[in-house]
């Protein structure tokens, strides 16, 4: 956004109909109001300001917000990071059922636990409560033994698990196990742990995909989607897994994973 208004503000042309995209809502039902536009080029318009006290507002309202507080008072609290993200785990001082909590802020964490040399990310909730199953099958697809007594179990859906603060106590573990959907959002929350845990971060899939495909059920959103989901597998080498989605057209989710 503030490049745009950048290039409005040294009379550049802009892409005006991506602008709008842009543009909070309650700008872009005054756009006419606000704005006068000359088409100077295919995509390109010349832009004029006719609300100089409204376009003062929406640079304000674009500006990058300082804090969480900040941006809700823009309209929009997402557009900030927390400052503190809250973790489930399962470990192997638990006593119960019942996962435990860490509180990870920017410069500091509180476990209150010792930390296994590893750590398996489970991104579905009804999956992470059945960590062992999930264990189990992260060790066959690993090809080696996986249990909690040396490795603790997060929850890390939403994209939770790929905020900054939160790979930066990943970096702790020796051993980063990703099990996630096996699709585009999946793989690309892969490509971003792999950014920034290196050669830690594995990838939790079958050797063999063959016995799975009956389990690729769910329908791409988009055509964009998937194709983005065999260029995110390829790029990573999960080829076999490109080749899955290619025969089948869908995608599995990891409810499938115990689906008995």
């Amino acid at each position: 956004m503030n490049n745009y208004l950048q290039k409005i503000l040294k009379c550049q042309p802009i892409n005006y109909e991506a602008f709008l995209k842009k543009l909070p809502e309650q700008f872009r039902r005054r756009h006419r109001e606000l704005f006068a536009t000359e088409k100077v080029q295919a995509n390109r318009w010349m832009v004029t300001v006719l609300d100089e006290t409204a376009f003062a507002e929406l640079q304000r309202v674009a500006e990058t917000p300082v804090s969480r507080v900040d941006a809700a008072k823009k309209g929009d609290s997402h557009r900030h990071g927390t400052e503190v993200s809250f973790l489930l785990v399962y470990h192997q001082a638990l006593a119960s059922s019942r996962p435990d909590v860490v509180v990870v802020g920017d410069d500091s964490v509180d476990s209150g636990f010792h930390r296994a040399s590893s750590v398996l990310i489970v991104e579905n909730e009804r999956n992470f409560y059945q960590y062992r199953d999930m264990l189990s099958f992260a060790g066959d697809a690993l090809g080696r033994r996986l249990e909690l007594s040396q490795c603790d179990v997060v929850l890390g859906g939403g994209n939770r698990i790929t905020r900054a603060a939160i790979l930066d106590w990943l970096v702790g573990y020796k051993d980063v196990f990703c099990a996630f959907d096996y699709d585009a959002g999946g793989l690309q929350m892969f490509s971003t742990m792999t950014a920034a845990l290196g050669n830690k971060a594995w990838f939790v899939q079958p050797s063999d995909w063959q016995p799975w495909q009956g389990r690729f059920c769910k329908t791409p959103d988009s055509t964009e989607r998937f194709t983005k989901a065999i260029a995110l597998a390829e790029g990573l080498g999960f080829v076999s897994l490109a080749e899955v989605f290619r025969a089948t057209g869908k995608f599995m989710e990891q409810e499938m994973i115990l689906d008995e």
